[in-house]
């Protein structure tokens, strides 16, 4: 270990090591690194903020609505933005500002499922293909291609109809379209790592294929798939308020973003603060998390992890 030693500021103490200041050179951990990149990038911190305040909204909706999200009250119907409703009221008298507290809960947690639903298609199935090669990376990489030359919406839309209109089946249908995405960049970078010298050198030793995958190459497609998650919690957002605009998400009484914006189309001429006010959400969170993701990329870059010996 290296120690560097500067001359004391003036005016320190005479005696034993009061004329030198050590200092230790500790290296950086990856996420210090990180954490430190990350930092730098201001447009992705400002992102992150957005995000971070759009959650604890919705998560601190019943004690930040300031009226039943639910209670219809037809002689208020449409009203505009006022001291009363801050968004002003649907075409059934409700209130807007809570329905859009409540709303941003479903959007936020149809994000997080039908990502997360992705990533347990596509991740293992993209290291075994990765790693595996032959047959086992033909076949799924064969079917992975069929899936994505299929359009994304209409597959969903597929989905949706042949399962049940509502919520759950929304969200497979995204994870489902998400899926060769994460298989095609894991299997990526599993091709990246497995010909790298620590590799050889596990399995030289004895080391099982299962182990080497979730030992070794796994933590080396992090990386990536941190910057893909981050991306794709974004465009899931943006998947499920198309779905739920056709009427094929959410069902009422629930109600999501995108199902708000497709009630109001109606009436945008007469009332157009209730195609605005959802369209602005969905617009501001899905550009706070492709930003965010950017960020992360920009960060991490491109490392490889060997083992700790």
């Amino acid at each position: 270990m290296t120690t560097i030693r500067r001359p004391a500021a003036p005016g320190a103490g005479a005696g034993a090591g009061a004329g030198e200041q050590p200092l230790t050179d500790r290296p950086e951990s990856p996420r210090q690194r990180f954490v430190r990149r990350f930092r730098r990038e201001r447009p992705a911190v400002v992102a992150l903020v957005v995000v971070l305040l759009v959650a604890l909204a919705a998560l601190l909706a019943p004690l930040l609505a300031t009226h039943d999200p639910d209670t219809q009250v037809l002689t208020d119907r449409l009203q505009a933005p006022n001291g009363e409703h801050w968004f002003g009221t649907d075409d059934l008298g409700r209130d807007v500002y809570s329905r859009m507290l409540y709303a941003g809960r479903i959007s936020l947690l149809a994000a997080v499922q039908a990502t997360a639903i992705g990533i347990l298609l596509g991740v293992p199935i993209g290291l075994a293909a990765g790693y595996l090669r032959g047959w086992v990376d033909v076949v799924f990489s064969r079917f992975a291609d069929a899936i994505m030359s299929i359009p994304a919406l209409l597959l969903a839309l597929a989905i949706v109809g042949f399962l049940e209109p509502d919520l759950t089946s929304a969200m497979i249908a995204i994870g489902v379209v998400y899926a060769p995405q994460f298989f095609r960049l894991t299997r990526a970078s599993t091709l990246a790592v497995r010909e790298e010298t620590f590799i050889e050198a596990a399995r030289s030793v004895g080391g099982s294929s299962r182990s080497i995958i979730t030992g070794h190459v796994l933590p080396n497609a992090l990386s990536p798939l941190v910057v893909q998650i981050s991306l794709a919690m974004g465009f899931a957002i943006l998947f499920e308020a198309s779905i739920s605009f056709l009427g094929l998400g959410v069902q009422p009484p629930d109600s999501s973003w995108g199902s708000m914006l497709g009630r109001s189309t109606r009436f945008f001429e007469q009332s157009p603060h209730l195609v605005l006010i959802p369209g602005l959400a969905i617009l501001v969170t899905v550009l706070a998390f492709n930003v965010i993701g950017d960020g992360v990329r920009d960060s991490l870059g491109r490392e490889v992890r060997r083992p700790t010996q």
